[in-house]
Formats: structure tokens, sequence, C-alpha cells
């Protein structure tokens, strides 16, 4: 068995989908749920690994994930909204 390595993650839905994407490796899978999504993404990541040529980005500090408050100007699109609590 190979060495273990954790990458992060973000997920997003879009429509009636959920999106999940490696920022390390700019690898993105998709599903129904937010398990689905991240169980395709951890596949997808899999794969990824076995080709003999895969950069891994060892050494560098992973993304910080964050969120920034702004004010929304009358010109903002009617489509954002605060985040379901």
């Amino acid at each position: 068995m190979g060495e273990r390595l954790s990458f992060s993650s973000v997920v997003w839905k879009e429509d009636d989908w959920y999106v999940s994407w490696c920022p390390e490796l700019d690898i993105a899978s998709q599903g129904k749920s937010v398990d689905e999504a991240l169980n395709n993404l951890r596949e997808a990541i899999e794969l990824y690994l076995e080709d003999e040529d895969a950069q891994v980005p060892f050494g560098k500090p992973p993304p910080i994930l964050t969120t920034v408050s702004v004010e929304a100007h009358g010109k903002a699109s009617t489509t954002i909204r605060p985040p379901s609590s």
C-alpha cells in the first residue's frame, strides 16, 4: 500500500450538481450530492496519481479557504445570495 496523501477540496452547487475541485492538482469532478462529488473527486485524484508523469506539489502549503464580506451595490447581480445557515 502506498503513502497516504491529503489534498484540499472545494465544493459548490451548480444547478442540480455539486462540483468538487482540488486546487493543488487542478482536478474537478461532480455528483448529485456533496458526498458523491467528493467520492468522485477522490477517484479522479487516485487515477491521476497512477500516471508516472503525475506532478504532486510536495512541500507546498495547502491553499487557505476563507470568505470575504463586501457591501453589495445596486449594480450587483441578483444571483448573489447570502449563505444559508
